[in-house]
């Protein structure tokens, strides 16, 4: 069974791994109803407590999913913590393809209610910063949301330092949901310091690099094009690819040592980073999830830590079209 972790200040006890739903119905190829509710099934009876969606995955389409398997488990609602996010114009109608408005957040909140079938949000995050809307007016806004009992807890996701600190003012930010993994680790010379000043806890997302950490991944040509590595990823392309998979037999080799996997060994490394740390990495089968959720039984040494940690990445990590959605204020 899972262990728990507790995140920021207001007693946010979750599993310490938890479940990224975005991939059963958006960005990596076909949807398969089926077999994702059983393995939402399946997740919570190993003990799964947190479920990742937003209104962006689909879109609507992956909230709603969720929404269907709540509805027939309301008798266990207390028992899972449910997130969501806010933040993309899904109606382009503004040029830099976010919307913060205060009352925009409020529409997005009781339109997610409705899809999700249930009458609270455990976590809202901000799913990007909006250059045109103050975070000062975002954390306010989710406040009286809390107050209104319709959220539990606020977030951020691939927030900065400066826009954690500003929005933790007005409003306690339990939760930063970021990209952090053996693949992805630009967070850790400036954000995490400050999260664990504040006390606020990491969600990472894409632990297992897209896939690339469990030696599974295809050089990007390989992926149909509705999937995002396909054309999202330039560290599956060209010599990129090459280079990295040097950096995935690693990952490999260390597993062979353990008799384990390599997901295990890339998510055992993120939960040894510190217990204010819980990962969500997704997945659409019963067969993957049970993998990644042995993760917390492998106890990785210190040589094994050290030379994971000697690992370097070789490419950028998003194409521009996603990489302006970035927030380094």
């Amino acid at each position: 069974m899972l262990k728990t972790r507790f995140l920021g200040r207001q007693g946010l006890a979750v599993s310490e791994l938890g479940l990224g739903c975005m991939g059963m119905s958006h960005a990596y190829g076909p949807a398969d109803e089926k077999e994702s509710l059983a393995t939402l099934d399946r997740a919570l009876a190993l003990g799964v407590q947190l479920f990742d969606t937003a209104e962006f995955y689909g879109p609507y389409k992956n909230e709603e999913l969720l929404g269907r398997w709540l509805s027939r488990l309301q008798s266990q609602r207390e028992k899972m913590i449910v997130a969501t996010k806010f933040g993309f114009d899904l109606s382009k109608t503004r040029a830099s393809g976010l919307d913060s408005r205060p009352e925009h957040i409020r529409q997005v909140v009781d339109a997610s209610l409705l899809r999700l079938q249930t009458d609270y949000i455990d976590i809202l995050y901000q799913h990007r910063v909006d250059p045109d809307v103050p975070v000062e007016d975002v954390a306010g806004t989710v406040g009286e949301l809390i107050q209104a009992g319709k959220v539990r807890y606020f977030g951020l996701s691939e927030a900065s330092p400066d826009t954690i600190r500003r929005a933790h003012q007005v409003q306690p930010v339990s939760v930063l949901q970021s990209e952090y993994s053996l693949w992805e680790r630009q967070l850790e010379n400036e954000v995490l310091p400050v999260l664990r000043e504040l006390s606020i806890g990491l969600v990472p997302f894409s632990p297992l690099g897209r896939g690339f950490l469990t030696g599974s991944a295809k050089p990007a040509e390989a992926y149909p094009k509705d999937d995002f590595r396909s054309w999202g990823d330039p560290r599956l392309q060209g010599e990129n690819y090459q280079a990295n998979m040097r950096m995935a037999q690693v990952v490999k080799d260390i597993a062979v040592q353990h008799h384990s996997t390599p997901a295990r060994i890339a998510l055992a490394w993120l939960l040894a980073q510190g217990e204010d740390i819980v990962p969500i990495p997704g997945s659409k089968s019963r067969r993957h999830l049970e993998d990644n959720m042995g993760a917390g039984s492998v106890v990785l040494s210190q040589e094994e830590l050290t030379a994971l940690n000697q690992m370097t990445v070789t490419g950028a990590r998003y194409v521009p079209e996603f990489e302006r959605f970035t927030d380094k204020v």
